[in-house]
């Protein structure tokens, strides 16, 4: 069974939808930066473990993301899931957890890397906008693409709207690609060979659209 860390910092709905998800796999841990994110509460009425390592305790990221790394350790973490967690991570953090760590990024990866996606889908006037679930490379938002979720971008959206129906998209798709990695439907190779049913991956698969 696949161990499981879901690193943290604020709300944690992300997390609340792998907990009601049953996975294979056992989230293990549930870390965070802040010590009053509302995630460590979801954690701790679904009895998972809670860690708090608050960043502003360090003198730099590398000294911060090796306190994380020995956490992770601690609790003998397979996989690593970034749900809302609001740090840049160092390279040598990302290269140790190479291929065992996710992200999920509310927009149509290689489309709008970085912050404030929805307001500029609405001002570059897409008519498509969704969500994308990858591995974590030390480039922001540049690992490869596993899966996405596609809403249409509506007259009437608002940025505000228009990120409702993306995090009801992140809810459904992330805990798949989880439980793709806990079951071994998806194999990470190298970098550039990611394995879904025993076939190299080489465009996300699209499978959630509302």
């Amino acid at each position: 069974m696949k161990k499981i860390a879901v690193l943290v910092s604020g709300n944690g709905s992300n997390l609340q939808a792998l907990i009601d998800a049953n996975l294979s796999g056992q989230i293990v841990g549930v870390l965070s930066n802040k010590a009053n994110a509302y995630a460590l509460e979801r954690a701790a009425q679904a009895n998972i473990a809670t860690h708090v390592i608050e960043h502003c305790n360090y003198s730099s990221r590398e000294a911060f993301d090796d306190a994380m790394h020995t956490q992770l350790g601690n609790w003998n973490v397979d996989l690593v899931i970034l749900a809302g967690f609001m740090r840049i991570l160092s390279a040598d953090f990302v290269e140790k957890w190479e291929g065992k760590m996710l992200n999920i990024h509310p927009s149509l990866l290689p489309a709008y890397k970085g912050m404030h996606t929805h307001e500029r889908v609405l001002r570059t006037g897409d008519h498509l906008h969704g969500c994308t679930v990858h591995f974590v490379t030390s480039e922001l938002d540049a690992g490869q693409a596993i899966a996405q979720g596609v809403t249409h971008v509506m007259h009437n959206d608002t940025a505000d709207i228009l990120a409702n129906r993306v995090h009801k998209l992140e809810h459904m798709i992330y805990p798949i690609v989880t439980e793709w990695i806990c079951t071994g439907k998806l194999v990470y190779k190298d970098p550039h060979h990611i394995e879904l049913d025993a076939k190299k991956l080489t465009k996300p698969v699209q499978m959630c659209s509302i």
